[in-house]
């Protein structure tokens, strides 16, 4: 199995390491190509605008949006969940707001319980986003002050922190999971 980590900007070494210390080979995703036969994809912390220029600049959006609609197991952290919306790739039905919780000086850790997934997670928050809007079919996993910062939809996680940073490995644990059950349905 390989799990594809975006790889223009952003915290992707520190994902690679976590997914390979899971015993997962990772393939960094920089163009189109790299997405050729892996079974999941993180899209890490970072600069949402530098991303985006890179995405556009790599030709990345509609391979990367392709990729996610056909039920590709995704994991987006803090830039990564802003990247998923409505404005970005448009593979998640929310709406973010960047910054949400305030600049680098308000960055945070606060406990978490994401339901069914993570109980007692120690959540580090950089410069954080927060789901503004939903859709429907939109999971509500955590809340920060009664907002937003954890959602699923179908095989999309999408978190407005960086579980790649404090040692915990259950999310990606649930993509890898995911990816598993999505090769042996293949």
């Amino acid at each position: 199995m390989v799990i594809g980590v975006l790889a223009l900007q952003g915290d992707f070494e520190a994902h690679r390491k976590v997914l390979e210390g899971l015993g997962t080979d990772v393939r960094e995703v920089r163009t189109p190509a790299d997405l050729e036969g892996i079974q999941g994809l993180v899209i890490p912390g970072g600069e949402s605008t530098t991303m985006t220029l890179g995405i556009e600049r790599e030709g990345l959006a509609e391979p990367l949006r392709d990729l996610v609609r056909n039920g590709t197991p995704t994991l987006g952290t803090c830039a990564g969940q802003i990247m998923l919306d409505r404005h970005h790739l448009d593979v998640l039905d929310v709406t973010t707001e960047r910054n949400a919780f305030g600049r680098q000086v308000k960055s945070f850790e606060a406990d978490l319980d994401l339901e069914g997934l993570a109980e007692g997670m120690r959540a580090v928050f950089i410069r954080a986003p927060w789901v503004e809007e939903r859709g429907e079919g939109v999971e509500v996993l955590a809340e920060v002050d009664g907002h937003p910062v954890a959602v699923r939809q179908d095989d999309i996680l999408a978190v407005a922190f960086h579980p790649e940073i404090d040692g915990d490995t259950r999310l990606h644990e649930w993509l890898l999971e995911r990816a598993q059950n999505g090769k042996e349905r293949a």
